[in-house]
């Protein structure tokens, strides 16, 4: 047996502390349930992050048998990638709802004695139907609005298999004959539901990553366990979105870094002078990703969003100091005269402008209340990224600018 429920929450302006976010009520929920709840499974998830793509948060994936179908077989290959899955910290109340072998009971009619007795299979069926399963009959119009009809047995007299001897069925020489007279109910196992996906006969196994753990991480470490299992599988609802899309990340972040480096090029009309603002571009995202390391967050669309701002930000902070190097250095100033100088000048502007901006996501890094989780993923990422902009750019440009104009020969 299994059932859900849906838990609404107290609006924002009520849940001010985040002991009361959704993530942290669920995971503390869990926790009960683990500890008190001893005659049931009870799992927790919150709501899909797109509304109507996915019947829950967290992920989602189909084990399939492709050969043989053996609903045992499927049941133990499910089993072992649940438990697989819920052995790794890095995941959280992994479950499936497939069982092979939930009681039954099948009800094996005597087709010879319906014959002699003159009863008609159809009709064992259609009493079976209307009596244990329901029976729509048809709509009528009251009170303004539509009405169905259903037949069905009251429930004290469905719950018991032994009621079925309270059943008749009309022969066709009228006379009533008990349906215990025609069937014998058997005690069996077997699966409430066989679900297929893409014609394979397939097991869902459901569950929810840790904190700090993001989409990509969970399709490649499930996958990795699933073939380590021989286990054979798809993703579905957002995950296989999400694969499907593909990760077009890195082509966005390598044609702006090669449009930067066109434009630069063109500028001081140099190749290897626009290396010298390049450069410093991968320090500073590497104090961003660092930062959402130490935060325990995943990084996010939101996190590349920001390493686009990084991106800007840095090659611009580079630049100023590029500029009046470039410019030192064709005035007669020797390159080591000219990086030092245009570095001095320039650390006034930079680090008023970078602090302004570091104390601007603030607001982003410590926000509560609706899409608190968006705002400090992006804010988190640029804080510590801005960081890294204002240190690397200051110390390292400098540098970059001396080597590179050191590559072409001493002037």
């Amino acid at each position: 047996n299994f059932g859900s429920c849906f838990v609404i929450l107290s609006p924002f302006e009520d849940r001010r502390s985040r002991e009361e976010y959704d993530a942290v009520v669920a995971q503390r929920l869990r926790e009960r349930f683990a500890a008190e709840i001893e005659d049931a499974q009870v799992q927790v998830f919150r709501a899909p992050p797109i509304q109507g793509l996915g019947s829950g948060g967290g992920f989602k994936l189909q084990v399939e048998q492709r050969g043989y179908v053996d609903l045992m077989t499927l049941q133990h290959q499910t089993d072992e990638l649940v438990a697989a899955v819920n052995a790794d910290p890095r995941f959280i109340g992994a479950f499936t709802m497939f069982r092979a072998d939930t009681p039954q009971f099948y009800l094996d009619i005597d087709r010879t004695k319906c014959e002699s007795l003159g009863v008609a299979v159809q009709d064992v069926f259609d009493a079976l139907q209307v009596y244990m399963g329901g029976y729509f009959v048809n709509l009528f119009n009251d009170f303004g609005r539509t009405w169905q009809v259903n037949v069905l047995a009251e429930q004290d007299f469905r719950t018991d298999v032994t009621e079925l001897s309270q059943l008749k069925v009309r022969n066709k020489f009228g006379q009533m004959v008990p349906l215990a007279t025609v069937c014998r109910p058997d005690s069996v196992g077997g699966p409430v539901m066989v679900m297929r996906y893409n014609m394979y006969a397939s097991a869902p196994v459901v569950g929810n990553p840790a904190q700090g753990t993001s989409s990509g991480q969970v399709i490649d470490i499930v996958g990795q366990m699933a073939e380590k299992l021989g286990v054979a599988y798809e993703w579905t609802e957002i995950m296989f979105l999400q694969i499907q899309a593909g990760n077009v990340a890195i082509y966005v972040f390598a044609i702006g870094t090669m449009l930067v480096f066109l434009v630069l090029a063109a500028k001081y009309e140099s190749w290897k002078l626009p290396f010298s603002v390049i450069l410093v571009v991968p320090m500073c995202l590497l104090c961003a990703a660092t930062g959402m390391m130490i935060a325990a967050m995943p990084i996010d669309i939101f996190v590349q969003i920001g390493f686009l701002v990084l991106v800007g930000l840095a090659a611009k902070n580079a630049i100023l100091i590029v500029e009046f190097a470039h410019e030192l250095h064709q005035n007669g100033r020797s390159l080591h005269e000219a990086a030092v100088e245009a570095a001095r000048l320039r650390l006034r502007p930079i680090v008023m402008t970078s602090f302004a901006f570091i104390l601007g996501v603030v607001p982003l890094l410590v926000g509560t209340g609706a899409g608190a989780e968006m705002r400090n993923s992006l804010g988190t990422a640029v804080f510590a990224g801005m960081i890294g902009v204002t240190f690397f750019g200051i110390t390292l440009t400098p540098v970059f600018f001396f080597a590179m104009m050191r590559l072409g020969g001493r002037k």
